[in-house]
């Protein structure tokens, strides 16, 4: 009887921390990994682009924040591209009304700021207004951890050789939900 009852609990537990990752007040803090190229074949590439992000919630399935991007991808006897980027971030995730796993949720994801491509010896560059806009989907693997997938529409505008740059990228990467000071204070209530 007292393992059944452990189960409900706990059962019971989960299902509602799934649901609170995305609530008022929560910080969200990861980063998404996109274009990862190792190169088996010639030529040897190497290419990575490293995305960093931080955000709060505004309101339940409303987060802004901001996230930060480095990129580099060079091949044997070829110029290197650089990439980088600085700015802000908005989410909005589904309600429940639209789950489709039991711990998944749609979001959309949008960004600006500024950023840049630059290639060496010669190469062409963009520097200037970085945009971006997208759907993903979050799949929380524990109440406070998500691994996630976004697809995103990248758009540069700005000076250098090229005046506009535009692609569309394929990310994974995971987020680690933190509750805020107000389900912090309703945990130590409850353990009182």
């Amino acid at each position: 009887m007292k393992k059944l009852l452990a189960t409900i609990i706990i059962t019971a537990t989960t299902v509602c921390a799934a649901n609170a990752q995305i609530q008022k007040g929560n910080i969200m803090v990861g980063g998404n990994l996109t274009n990862i190229n190792l190169g088996l074949d010639d030529p040897k590439i190497f290419s990575v682009d490293i995305t960093p992000k931080a955000a709060w919630f505004i309101q339940d399935n409303i987060a802004l924040g901001g996230y930060l991007n480095f990129g580099l991808q060079t091949a044997k006897n070829s110029s290197t591209t650089t990439s980088y980027g600085l700015g802000s971030l908005g989410r909005y995730y589904t309600g429940k009304d639209v789950e489709v796993l039991t711990h998944g949720r749609f979001f959309a994801e949008a960004t600006v700021g500024i950023g840049g491509v630059n290639v060496s010896n010669g190469g062409g560059n963009t520097n200037g207004l970085n945009l971006s806009v997208g759907p993903g989907f979050v799949y929380f693997i524990t109440p406070n951890i998500g691994l996630e997938t976004l697809l995103k529409y990248n758009g540069l505008l700005g000076f250098g050789s090229a005046t506009t740059q535009n692609n569309l990228n394929l990310s994974f990467g995971f987020q680690i939900h933190l509750p805020g000071q107000q389900a912090a204070n309703k945990v130590k209530n409850d353990v009182k």
